[in-house]
């Protein structure tokens, strides 16, 4: 036991070690010292606190939660064998094929860093946000403000749990929002099928049959369908209503949701994607 938790600080901070700032989309500035991430920006891409992963590097935290362990594994990169084994060093069960799969592949996040000039996000199967861009965080706000979890939209929408500082609506075409709900709720209705052993998706499920009457109304219709793209108004608080297109991309083998809005070369909406894309770089240099 005691060399599997000395193998676990020595692994991340091999792994820490072997990435570099451009790698998970980071500016670099000036000369480093560190190898490859510091503690603090790994830190940051896990959602962790700087002192928790201290002690996890030095052995001093020896169980870390198969959340830490998922997350760890999303900003370190791992390739699957790389996360099954951190996990088993952790003494924890590696996730298993009945289970939605929430490890983004290290190509998939090298793909994500380089396109910093789109707002875009990753959700697993069942609607869980897990990685996004700065500039959709410029766009709809912070998705994750301190000390909260990250959210699924789905809880969201139904639940009334609020996933963005930006207020977005469906373009005025009647229908539109009821189309919408009715597409989500088909779309879980085919993940839960897909993943029978998902206490997340189980717990979505029964959560939201009791809190919304639409969600029950809708669920209980058992229409079974995969969610599509829409065009999109989101209203910001500082460039006002920007009407975007949002397409959804499929990960092949891991059913990962790649959420990204785009607007035409030279139109308004793109104009002001810039303005926000030049705001949020000014902040992230900012001392």
């Amino acid at each position: 036991m005691q060399e599997s938790q000395s193998d676990l600080g020595a692994l991340l901070r091999s792994w820490r070690d072997r990435l570099q700032p451009a790698d998970v989309g980071m500016p670099t500035y000036g000369s480093r010292r560190a190898t490859g991430l510091r503690r603090e920006e790994l830190a940051q891409l896990a959602g962790l606190s700087v002192d928790y992963l201290v002690r996890l590097e030095q052995g001093r935290a020896r169980r870390p939660s198969a959340q830490v362990a998922a997350s760890l594994a999303r900003a370190l990169q791992l390739n699957n064998a790389e996360r099954s084994h951190l996990f088993v060093i952790s003494g924890l069960l590696p996730p298993t094929s009945g289970e939605v799969p929430s490890h983004i592949p290290p190509g998939v996040q090298r793909l994500l860093s380089r396109l910093g000039e789109v707002p875009l996000a990753v959700f697993a199967a069942s609607w869980d946000l897990l990685s996004w861009s700065p500039l959709w965080t410029a766009l709809l706000g912070d998705p994750v403000p301190s000390g909260k979890a990250r959210p699924n939209v789905l809880r969201s929408h139904f639940g009334g749990e609020n996933f963005s500082r930006s207020e977005v609506r469906y373009l005025d075409n009647p229908g539109a929002l009821e189309s919408f709900e009715a597409s989500l709720v088909a779309d879980l209705r085919r993940v839960f099928g897909r993943y029978p052993d998902d206490l997340g998706v189980q717990t979505l499920v029964a959560d939201l049959t009791h809190a919304s009457e639409r969600f029950r109304e809708l669920w209980d219709s058992g229409a079974v369908s995969e969610h599509q793209s829409e065009r999109k108004v989101v209203r910001h608080p500082t460039v006002g209503e920007v009407e975007l297109d949002c397409d959804i991309f499929t990960v092949a083998g891991t059913d990962l949701r790649i959420v990204a809005y785009s607007a035409p070369t030279g139109s308004d909406a793109a104009d002001k994607l810039d303005f926000l894309r030049v705001s949020a770089v000014s902040a992230a240099v900012a001392p």
